[in-house]
């Protein structure tokens, strides 16, 4: 092989890898508008790496800061910044706030739904009892009250809720996340968005704070495209091309 040839083929190899995390986003979106809300033992800025890929392919993204105190308040500040979007919109959910968004999903301006490991239950069902189908996670056992206030210990964040993110960057994220109120997590959902909208689920196949087989059984029943990430429950942190990808596919329907 000649000089030319070779410096040709070294560049061609180079690129592989981009190219291959882009190959399933080329559908130009149809949907210019995503909407992010974060789950337990998080905040808003828990979406940053979705959201940077996302606005290199001109999309508006907004992500909300939930309040974690009742699903009713959580919901208000989602269709507050539902309503603020020029145009129609993805709503996009992670863990706890799949409950969200399969409440107020069914919004008029919502296009379609994304699930990252998140709950998706049926319209008044008892996520809790669902849940009970299947084995327990390691992180539940990891979840500490201070009164009527709960979040999970270090051991339990690092292992059990991003355990295949590097230690240092995951304490950073311990040391972020929003104490939750205790009876945020026996609420029920009055809407079922996911019956009557576009519905796609990223599982993953690590999980250690949703069951995988929970998630795969909400999937399938929702009728999602799904994919499945073989990642901790934090998949939109550590596999972030992959979210976005399923994401821009919401956002071509």
């Amino acid at each position: 092989m000649n000089r030319r040839k070779l410096i040709g083929a070294a560049a061609a190899g180079a690129a592989l890898p981009l190219l291959n995390r882009v190959a399933s986003a080329q559908t130009s979106p149809k949907t210019k508008n995503v909407v992010f809300v974060h789950g337990l033992f998080a905040d808003g800025s828990c979406w940053s790496r979705v959201i940077a890929r996302l606005q290199q392919k001109g999309v508006n993204c907004t992500s909300v800061q939930n309040p974690l105190t009742s699903l009713h308040e959580a919901s208000e500040a989602a269709r507050r910044v539902i309503a603020a979007q020029p145009s129609p919109t993805v709503l996009v959910g992670h863990s706890f706030s799949g409950m969200i968004v399969t409440d107020v999903g069914v919004d008029p301006k919502v296009t379609a739904l994304v699930y990252v490991a998140a709950r998706a239950p049926d319209a008044g069902e008892d996520y809790t009892a669902l849940a009970k189908n299947y084995p327990t996670p390691p992180a539940t056992a990891g979840i500490v009250f201070n009164d009527d206030w709960g979040q999970l210990s270090e051991e339990a964040f690092l292992h059990d809720f991003a355990g295949d993110l590097p230690r240092e960057e995951a304490r950073v994220l311990y040391a972020a996340q929003q104490p939750f109120k205790k009876s945020l997590t026996t609420e029920k959902t009055t809407n079922a968005a996911w019956r009557t909208k576009p519905a796609f689920y990223a599982v993953s196949t690590q999980d250690r704070t949703i069951n995988p087989d929970l998630e795969r059984f909400m999937a399938k029943r929702m009728g999602a495209k799904t994919i499945e990430i073989e990642a901790s429950h934090l998949a939109l942190i550590s596999h972030p091309d992959a979210i976005t990808n399923l994401i821009l596919e919401a956002l071509a329907v």
